[in-house]
């Protein structure tokens, strides 16, 4: 008799028990994973960009930025960072422009900052880099106020490489821009860090 009065007793309070814990434990297992890390749910404002099959945005910035700004701020970094180690390793090869000032004779790229400081290059450069920085800035506002320009798009593609391809074949193209841009940031980081460390030129060993 005991038994049976316990057993209606806890019946009925598993009746009132809320259920979403076992409901939030069921969405969390079936949850999308990011391809990069499974381990972590997939960030979904990735869906819709090139490289979204990866879903690798560990600290979920594109939770908190908008991701037209985020991956236009990639591309811009991307495309400096090739043009940067290009150009670092171009110098250290022997590379200059001529005539070459007697200012710049012998530097390579890592001395080449003081000297560019002192010469007074270096607040020219710093000019022209704040005229396509306010330039540039247009027409990101614009795309944020949803004028429809993808992130990266300044329609300057002299080689036609885009022209006539399909969206897969651009897809394609664009993911490449990438990946390359991201190993450049690494590569300009690196080759600086070396051709200081080991004094140095290329190969920076």
């Amino acid at each position: 008799m005991k038994l049976a009065i316990l057993a209606a007793i806890f019946g009925s309070a598993a009746a009132f028990a809320p259920a979403s814990q076992s409901a939030k434990t069921s969405t969390s297992l079936n949850a999308e994973k990011s391809g990069a890390l499974p381990f972590l749910p997939y960030p979904p404002n990735l869906k819709g960009y090139v490289g979204e099959e990866t879903g690798f945005d560990p600290l979920r910035i594109s939770d908190y930025f908008p991701m037209d700004y985020l991956r236009e701020a990639e591309i811009k970094h991307c495309r400096i960072a090739m043009l940067a180690w290009s150009g670092f390793v171009a110098v250290d090869l022997g590379f200059h422009i001529y005539p070459l000032p007697e200012a710049y004779e012998g530097l390579s790229s890592a001395t080449a900052h003081d000297a560019l400081v002192e010469y007074g290059a270096m607040g020219n450069i710093a000019l022209f880099i704040g005229i396509l920085e306010m330039v540039g800035w247009l027409a990101v506002s614009e795309m944020l106020q949803g004028s429809g320009r993808e992130p990266g798009d300044f329609g300057y593609d002299p080689l036609s490489i885009l022209k006539d391809k399909s969206e897969e074949e651009v897809k394609r193209w664009k993911m490449r821009e990438l990946k390359n841009g991201r190993l450049a940031m690494f590569a300009i980081g690196g080759v600086a860090t070396q051709s200081v460390l080991t004094g140095h030129g290329f190969p920076y060993v």
